[in-house]
């Protein structure tokens, strides 16, 4: 990691530690899942479906800021590769609600791992006490309204 004020990283700005952090983790996904069939931002909004207890296609546009045929496009690729399934919502018929099927899970699981390892190779000089504290100043970071 090249910074031009390393010897003072307070005088670096967020958004430059936030796009070395992003393209360190591409470079270990592309290192790592090299042979997948998805990219970064499709796992992604597979993972959103994972841990989002009700999601539709339209809160996926919401959340990623995409678009709608985006979206449809990747939940009819998801739905191709088995790894959704789209169910009406009770509540509101002409809206589908997204689940991951046992496969999708399976795809999630291996994603996580990924994660995981990732997150133990970046954090391998911190202290478990100033892992936690970064994570909640991230989650303060990101947690402010817009």
């Amino acid at each position: 990691m090249i910074m031009i004020y390393s010897d003072n990283p307070e005088k670096i700005f967020f958004y430059h530690y936030v796009e070395e952090i992003i393209s360190n983790y591409g470079s270990f996904f592309n290192r790592v899942l090299k042979d997948n069939d998805m990219t970064i931002k499709e796992l992604s909004v597979l993972l959103r479906i994972r841990f989002d207890d009700i999601t539709t296609q339209q809160d996926l546009v919401d959340v990623f800021k995409v678009s709608g045929a985006y979206i449809a496009k990747l939940l009819r690729k998801f739905e191709d590769n088995e790894y959704i399934k789209r169910e009406e919502d009770p509540e509101n018929r002409r809206k589908k609600r997204v689940k991951l099927t046992e496969k999708g899970i399976k795809k999630t699981d291996e994603l996580i791992k990924v994660i995981d390892d990732w997150e133990m190779e970046v954090t391998s000089d911190l202290t478990d006490e100033e892992i936690t504290t970064l994570k909640n100043i991230l989650f303060k970071i990101i947690s402010k309204e817009d």
